[in-house]
């Protein structure tokens, strides 16, 4: 286990390099075993997300090669496993390789996937977009057995725009006979990145980024290359950092384009944002207006940037209120906040905020991946020394965010215990 100490009230000043986006990245290296070839995916960043999925690899017998932030992925001697209970629950992703496996073989065999605790997040729309292209669904204790002698292709209707589920059935119809439509489709550019990936492999795949996206299958796909977008989630969350704590704080390397939601709700706060092609620069607030967020599907408020901007909401002037409307599970960091002295009511999805409060050191534990982030934006404005157990969650979906905060004058460090 590994635990993050941070002294804080500390000025952030310089610049702070984007990476990959985790969200992409975790969709694109399944759907690499969907090509006979050898495929390359760049600017992959170093989370430990990304090495769980290549143990996946690993086990299929595809052969992979890390490059300084791209992997080299051989896909022709894959073979076809029962992905085990042990790797499964390392990460949600895994689930994408129920839709790989299936467009790939006709068959996959899939442990019930992990990753954090933020809610059930039921997959039943994934099944049912597998049943509607015809496959068969068994459930043995906690494994999926998900097969069929053809996948054809069908229209498919969402209740629900789930990222997840979208990108699954993108997996199994790229391969599927005839055309597939999905409806209610999400609309995250990630989703953008990897149907990019899938038809420079050979895919027919028109209108992702919008609620209908149309996929003609193919019988075969094979090598080539990608880059990974920045990832939004990374960057909202540095920026939020310099809108507490920035001086000229630079945010570079992403797409400003990607942010417009989280960007505009910061200037209604008052906070000084300077935005050119590929960065933000950001300076501290010195008095921060209370507003209301509200989280929703792409192109709305991202929920995975909820749990850091509560913590920008600790520091506004009057009544905040914020609602969850994703996850039923993403206030895990709410009781931690209050034990640093933030004053907030909550109750399920809902949050109210009475600010602005100072945040006194404490010792808290990172519930999942955005609740970590959150308790590290809480470290660095606090009086003291803020310790953080758990911290390995937040390692799953930021690159080096330890020396990253350090290079700009964060005194943080990660020890293990």
């Amino acid at each position: 286990m590994k635990k993050i100490i941070i002294e804080g009230n500390k000025e952030l000043s310089g610049t702070i390099k984007i990476g990959g986006a985790k969200n992409s990245v975790v969709a694109l290296i399944p759907a690499c075993i969907l090509a006979d070839g050898e495929l390359k995916i760049k600017n992959v960043p170093n989370i430990s997300d990304k090495d769980a999925l290549i143990e996946i690899l690993n086990l299929l017998n595809v052969k992979v090669i890390e490059e300084e932030g791209t992997l080299l992925i051989n896909t022709q001697k894959t073979e076809n496993k029962v992905i085990n209970e042990k790797l499964s629950n390392k990460l949600r992703a895994s689930y994408y390789f129920m839709g790989a496996l299936l467009g790939k073989f006709k068959k996959a065999e899939v442990y019930f996937p992990g990753g954090c605790n933020i809610g059930s997040r039921p997959i039943d729309l994934h099944l049912k977009g597998f049943e509607a292209l015809g496959a068969k669904i068994t459930k043995e204790d906690c494994k999926y057995i998900i097969e069929t002698k053809e996948l054809k292709g069908t229209e498919i209707y969402l209740d629900f725009a789930s990222v997840g589920a979208t990108i699954n059935i993108l997996f199994a119809a790229v391969k599927a006979k005839g055309r597939t439509i999905i409806n209610n489709a999400a609309r995250e550019v990630e989703i953008e990145n990897i149907a990019k990936f899938l038809n420079r492999m050979g895919a027919k795949i028109k209108g992702a980024g919008t609620e209908r996206i149309v996929i003609d299958g193919v019988k075969e796909l094979h090598s080539a290359a990608v880059s990974v977008i920045p990832d939004r989630i990374e960057a909202g969350t540095y920026i939020i950092m310099g809108a507490l704590l920035g001086k000229n704080l630079i945010v570079d390397g992403i797409n400003p384009n990607h942010l417009k939601v989280v960007l505009n709700k910061l200037k209604e706060m008052g906070i000084n944002l300077k935005i050119n092609k590929n960065q933000v620069i950001i300076n501290k607030a010195n008095k921060l207006k209370a507003v209301n967020v509200r989280t929703s599907v792409y192109p709305g408020f991202p929920t995975d940037l909820g749990q850091p901007m509560s913590v920008l909401l600790t520091q506004a002037e009057g009544i905040s209120q914020f609602e969850e409307t994703i996850f039923e599970n993403r206030m895990g960091h709410v009781p931690n906040l209050q034990k640093m002295g933030a004053k907030i009511e909550y109750e399920r999805q809902h949050a109210t905020f009475h600010g602005p409060t100072k945040l006194k050191s404490a010792e808290l534990i990172a519930t999942d991946l955005r609740s970590g982030a959150a308790l590290v934006t809480a470290g660095l404005i606090a009086e003291g020394e803020t310790i953080i157990n758990d911290a390995d969650h937040i390692l799953r979906g930021y690159e080096r965010i330890i020396t990253k905060l350090s290079d700009v004058g964060a005194k943080i460090k990660i020890i293990e215990v």
